[in-house]
């Protein structure tokens, strides 16, 4: 992938720890930084079925779904499949979706299915949602919910390359007429093959217990020791302890391991934290990120 994309070697990882532990991603960056690109150039290496969403306000859950139309030839309604239907789904500005459509979206995340009429129909597998946002245009954007931001298993920052990156980065597109060409690696039951050793990586009780430690410091940051109530409203639900085993086991992959070590749970744990602390206003008007609670919890949090 580095053959087509420079400088962001942190979101590189961010998207095979997702694709390895077959978790979606959300991606937050300013425009300009190769987003798309990098899940477009992902899904051609393993050679997975795309299909790229420009999320607008004006957008229908049919738009992304599917339909049901009326045939008039065979007198019968029948089922026209969306975008949805693909191995890797690109949704592209998330948050410019209205709530119908993003609600839509909530169910295949997490069923894996989609619901049309009064049928349901299982979306293929693999089944990855990529989602870029904007962080800083917020009008015409209607903020993610909680429920559905907690379905992304990691949420990534992507910043600005380097100087002498974004120079590789003019030298390789100035000209470009299409995406460079890559090699296709893997073919779609070698991804599943790939996700099956994930879930085969051992994990001791002592690091599934870190990783819940980490999670109840956030919630009750009072018994790790830490001043945190006036700046953090909710903390992360459980399933943010199931993400960090499933990041940790395929960080710890990607690496040649086939068990999990401390520093697996500590490397993920801000794209898995992040986007599920809600903040107080508090905690906006002082200007403490998220990513500055989680530092404060892993330094608070024994490691085992």
């Amino acid at each position: 992938m580095e053959r087509g994309l420079i400088g962001q070697g942190g979101l590189i990882r961010g998207l095979l720890v997702g694709l390895l532990a077959g978790g979606h991603v959300l991606i937050e960056g300013v425009p300009g930084l190769g987003k798309t690109r990098a899940v477009n150039l992902l899904a051609r290496i393993c050679q997975l079925r795309f299909r790229r969403l420009q999320f607008t306000p004006d957008l229908l859950p049919a738009d992304v779904v599917g339909t049901r139309i009326y045939n008039q030839h065979s007198a019968t309604f029948e089922t026209v499949r969306g975008p949805i239907f693909a191995n890797v789904v690109l949704a592209d500005e998330i948050n410019r979706a209205p709530a119908k459509v993003q609600s839509a979206l909530l169910e295949t995340m997490q069923e894996k299915q989609v619901t049309i009429g009064q049928e349901s129909l299982p979306v293929p597998t693999p089944f990855i949602v990529f989602a870029t946002q904007n962080p800083i245009e917020q009008e015409g954007t209607y903020p993610l919910p909680e429920a559905q931001l907690d379905r992304f298993l990691l949420k990534l920052r992507v910043d600005y390359p380097a100087a002498a990156d974004e120079w590789a980065i003019v030298r390789l597109v100035i000209d470009e007429e299409e995406l460079p060409a890559v090699r296709e690696l893997l073919a779609r039951h070698q991804v599943e093959a790939l996700q099956a050793a994930v879930r085969g990586v051992f994990i001791e009780e002592r690091l599934i217990r870190y990783a819940t430690e980490l999670v109840h410091a956030t919630r009750r940051p009072q018994e790790a020791g830490l001043e945190l109530a006036p700046y953090v409203e909710l903390g992360a639900s459980p399933r943010a302890s199931i993400a960090l085993a499933q990041a940790a086991r395929a960080s710890a992959l990607i690496d040649g391991r086939d068990a999990v070590e401390p520093d697996d749970v500590k490397a993920v744990a801000h794209p898995v934290l992040r986007h599920r602390i809600l903040l107080t206003y508090y905690a906006d008007a002082e200007g403490v990120a998220s990513d500055a609670i989680v530092d404060q919890v892993l330094d608070a949090v024994e490691v085992p």
